[in-house]
């Protein structure tokens, strides 16, 4: 049993070999039939009391991007591009006993641009990113072939975890994700390989090599050692949050250092009335100077915020209303910047690690979701530059085809001066006008 190759991965490595104008087709044929098979976990061995198991999940996820460029070759080389992007994915989940677990996925991924380059509209920033993680003592993430620019075949280890439950809390160590804070759309304290605002294909976050230790103080509260590792200790965080809950109020503070950040966090949620509100704040102590200032007058000192609410409304079956209001010091006050920003390694670095989930500091994001039926959602997120007006409108749709398969289909249009000769004239307007086009499905 365990010999035996699975056949999702053989046909993705299938792929690999195949010219970038059929991948398309043969993604979607994969992903229909794979959306036949019973959505449930498949149990590869349990002893005969059942209190120790190994199951397996599957998943594939097949994705189509389509975009329509703004007219700046240096930017943009071609006005129309499209992405295919194809994930498989196998979670095992083994029950060790009644007090330990452990987690192993390992996932493959494929990415086809077909024609010339793509500059940098490839995925359009909603496809999930195939650059280095944060926090990973070795990447574990390896390419199995690569066709000049118009294809990237990968794959790599996104989860290996032992967990413990004692009675007095949890121990976790190994590859696994971690998620802070209250934020839906942004994060403030959220310093873990945090999800790209704008993406799409948002569930999976990726793992990072971590040691969490939690020991629960009360019934309500809880402290938690959180360490994550990179290759030294300044690629390193080590954190300690506090967290707890007192009536509809909850919250957490978290102290300690980011990479070469020091680092002090507070988030809290509540209910007020029927509607639920948010908060984030966060402040970095950072080695290095912030060209755009920071607080109180000390260039070193850079502040994040989120503020947030949502409410569902008694209409139909149920209209939910979300928006936030974020602000990220480590953005650029003026959007002109950006393109020499980000010619600065200590930029580009914070970038890719998420320390910033915009390019300019202040964003407003509202969203609408509402079920149609039991079976097909909709949902309506607009983005607006609070900095220069400029602005994206994204309205979806997800169709559950059966317990086992989905079909989403996403829009985003962008509004705002496009880019000028290789400068940007504002945050949004660079965006592509894009169509996504994703069937998911788990056996």
């Amino acid at each position: 049993m365990w010999r035996m190759r699975n056949p999702m991965a053989c046909c993705i490595e299938s792929l690999a070999r195949r010219p970038a104008r059929d991948v398309v087709v043969l993604c979607w044929l994969m992903a229909a039939l794979a959306a036949a098979a019973p959505a449930f976990a498949v149990e590869l061995w349990a002893d005969e009391e059942g209190g120790r198991y190994v199951s397996m999940d599957t998943a594939l996820k097949s994705s189509l991007v389509v975009s329509h460029n703004p007219d700046d070759k240096l930017f943009f080389p071609e006005r129309w591009t499209g992405v295919g992007l194809l994930r498989g994915r196998l979670t095992f989940n083994i029950q060790l006993s009644d007090t330990m677990n452990a987690e192993f996925a390992y996932e493959q991924r494929a990415q086809f641009t077909p024609g010339s380059s793509a500059g940098l509209s490839a995925g359009g920033g909603v496809l999930p990113s195939f650059g280095e993680a944060p926090y990973r003592l070795a990447q574990l993430d390896w390419q199995i072939a690569k066709d000049g620019d118009d294809s990237i075949y990968r794959h790599e280890i996104d989860r290996g975890l032992v967990a413990f439950h004692p009675g007095w809390g949890e121990v976790t160590i190994g590859r696994q994700a971690i998620g802070l804070g209250r934020g839906v759309l942004f994060g403030a304290v959220d310093v873990f390989a945090p999800f790209s605002p704008l993406e799409v294909d948002r569930e999976w976050r990726r793992g990072i090599d971590a040691l969490r230790v939690e020991y629960q103080l009360s019934d309500t509260s809880s402290m938690e050692l959180l360490g994550a590792f990179g290759k030294s200790w300044d690629e390193s965080a080590l954190l300690l949050r506090v967290r707890g809950y007192v009536g509809n109020i909850d919250g957490e503070l978290i102290l300690g250092k980011r990479g070469r950040d020091a680092m002090v966090g507070l988030a809290m949620s509540a209910a007020v009335g029927d509607a639920e509100v948010h908060a984030e704040l966060a402040m970095f102590d950072t080695p290095e100077a912030h060209p755009d200032g920071g607080l109180f007058g000390n260039d070193h000192l850079i502040a994040k915020a989120v503020l947030g609410s949502s409410y569902t409304f008694d209409v139909g079956n149920g209209l939910t209303l979300l928006g936030e209001y974020h602000y990220s010091g480590f953005g650029v006050e003026d959007i002109e910047d950006a393109v020499r920003r980000l010619l600065n390694p200590d930029y580009v670095e914070r970038y890719l690690r998420g320390d910033t989930q915009i390019l300019g500091q202040h964003a407003l994001a509202v969203q609408l979701t509402y079920p149609f039926t039991n079976t097909l959602g909709g949902a309506l997120l607009i983005f607006e530059s609070l900095s220069d007006g400029s602005g994206l409108i994204a309205p979806s749709l997800r169709w559950d085809l059966s317990s086992a398969a989905s079909l989403t289909l996403s829009t985003f249009v962008p509004w705002g001066p496009s880019p000028n000769r290789g400068r940007l004239e504002s945050e949004y307007g660079a965006t592509p006008a894009s169509v996504f086009l994703q069937l998911s499905a788990y056996f």
